[in-house]
């Protein structure tokens, strides 16, 4: 039997397709290897953005010219937030954590449309390479910022169009991610998974999938108007021609909010996963954060317009976006109490993953709080366009997301690799991340209370004591990434074998062995109750 298992797990590294070599991978359908594609690629990525913030906060540390000019500082400026953004925040955690954990939790021996996963993967890969071309093919990366405004993005002579249509083919990838994940929940659920004996990460999946393919396409159609604009003058976005530029702002925004929420939802997800596995208690309120997922989707639909408080708008609907801008708050706090009320009175293991997943609660509680400050029409017109809006957006996205990344990583790493990191370099590096995330964010919401505009390349000598400490603590936290990075390198090189279920979570995944075999499961399991049963 042991053998048999052993031959199981070497197939599943070779290919059950029989390719050999990298073949073997490139050419896999297999959910799992999928996913560790996704993984190696979005890291590569992810550590090219985080080099070229490094690069801008460098020069930033000080008023005046340090080392580059202001029309190097806008495209790296623009490259790392496309970067960041469409390559790492949007597909991070459905991209890698979707393909290989969702599978498994639901019971299942893969996704809906294998083929179709590979593809998406493929697609994900062109339009990489799209946008990182950018920098050696025409007059260079765009300058735009990566929310590609008109008419500036129509009328510079940097190379916007490439940039673009990697945006673009990154969204093909998306929507057929969402299509392949919601086909996935609807068909595939392990016989006695009723809707709601469903893990909340395939809850916040199934609520991020639908975003992907209604929200998507959206995007998709703006991004080629900006095209034709560019090659043909059409005149949508120029108002010598009858066109309207802030109708761009418009188009982007009705889908760039609903995506925030394809940022957000997985990582909540994964915090919901967590939290009672490491409290030892059963998740509290599991119908309502399982309905405040698909209240958030919904609701986030129809908020876009606070982004644009200050672009030209009515006053009453200033009034509505700023009204259903603190109602999508509320499905959010339903959240983040009910985590705090499954962590109450529990046996609170704090292991590498749970301090990430707390550390994602208190910087998300921060980013969503800020939030409320710049839905307020009053104190957005202050505040519009400043660091404090730098300041809120990482919180929520690389305090929120990107910490929940690092949760699920720490989370799911034995249930990948089979084996273990080390455990007290892991949480060394947690503390280190997020002291350099303290010190290299916070300030910017003082920066930006008092004035300080987002997005330019010189500074005011009144702001140098908060970029430098910002500076500084972008330095504290490269270096804990970096940690974190070689601890589970070395974990997957050289950590010791895991067992099936290291910290006893009583989801599916953990019933099978680590890795998964082939097709998952020796047999198809029967889900006979809830999920989270910890005796209270």
């Amino acid at each position: 039997m042991t053998d048999l298992v052993q031959k199981e797990h070497l197939n599943f590294y070779q290919d059950k397709q029989g390719h050999k070599g990298i073949w073997a991978w490139l050419l896999s359908t297999d959910h799992k290897r999928i996913g560790l594609m996704y993984l190696y690629s979005i890291m590569i990525f992810f550590l090219v953005a985080v080099t070229l913030g490094f690069l801008m906060r460098l020069e930033l540390i000080k008023p005046g010219k340090q080392f580059m000019e202001p029309e190097t500082y806008n495209k790296l400026f623009t490259l790392h937030g496309v970067i960041m953004i469409f390559l790492f925040i949007i597909p991070g955690i459905p991209a890698i954590f979707g393909n290989f954990v969702l599978p498994l939790v639901l019971g299942a021996k893969d996704v809906a449309f294998p083929r179709l996963n590979l593809f998406s993967y493929y697609l994900y890969v062109l339009g990489a390479l799209f946008a990182l071309s950018t920098l050696v093919i025409g007059d260079g990366a765009a300058d735009t910022g990566w929310t590609f405004y008109a008419p500036y993005s129509v009328k510079t002579g940097t190379n916007v169009s490439l940039s673009v249509l990697a945006a673009f083919i990154l969204g093909f990838s998306s929507i057929l991610t969402g299509l392949n994940f919601l086909t996935t929940i609807h068909r595939m659920r392990a016989p006695g998974m009723t809707w709601f004996k469903m893990p909340l990460f395939a809850w916040s999946t199934y609520a991020t999938a639908w975003i992907q393919v209604l929200a998507t396409p959206i995007i998709g159609i703006t991004l080629l108007m900006i095209i034709a604009e560019r090659f043909f003058g059409i005149g949508l976005f120029d108002p010598a021609l009858g066109g309207d530029p802030v109708l761009y702002q418009h188009l982007f925004w009705i889908y760039s909010h609903p995506a925030v929420y394809i940022m957000i939802l997985p990582g909540m997800g994964i915090i919901s996963e967590i939290i009672p596995v490491f409290s030892r208690r059963r998740i509290y309120g599991y119908n309502a954060i399982a309905y405040s997922s698909l209240a958030i989707a919904f609701i986030g639909y129809f908020v876009w317009g606070h982004h644009m408080f200050t672009s030209g708008m009515s006053g009453p609907a200033r009034i509505v976006f700023s009204l259903l801008t603190f109602l999508v708050a509320i499905p959010s706090a339903i959240k983040v109490f009910n985590w705090i009320a499954t962590m109450y009175k529990g046996a609170i293991d704090l292991q590498p993953p749970m301090l990430f997943a707390m550390g994602f609660i208190f910087l998300f509680t921060i980013g969503g709080l800020t939030g409320l400050v710049l839905g307020a029409l009053a104190t957005d017109i202050h505040l519009h366009d400043t660091y404090f809006v730098v300041a809120h957006f990482h919180f929520v996205m690389f305090g929120g997301t990107g910490f929940a990344f690092i949760a699920a990583l720490h989370y799911w790493f034995p249930k990948i690799y089979g084996k273990m990191y080390n455990i007290r370099r892991a949480t060394t590096a947690f503390w280190i991340m997020i002291t350099g995330f303290m010190l290299l964010y916070f300030p910017m919401f003082i920066a930006g209370f008092r004035g300080m505009p987002r997005r330019y390349y010189n500074l005011l000598p009144r702001f140098q004591i908060e970029n430098f400490i910002s500076t500084v603590g972008s330095w504290i936290l490269i270096t804990g990434l970096l940690l974190m990075i070689i601890n589970l390198f070395i974990g997957a090189r050289k950590g010791k074998k895991a067992d099936k279920n290291p910290w006893k979570g009583l989801t599916l995944e953990w019933q099978t062995d680590s890795p998964p075999s082939l097709e998952n499961f020796d047999e198809i399991p029967t889900v006979k109750e809830a999920p989270y049963n910890y005796k209270s």
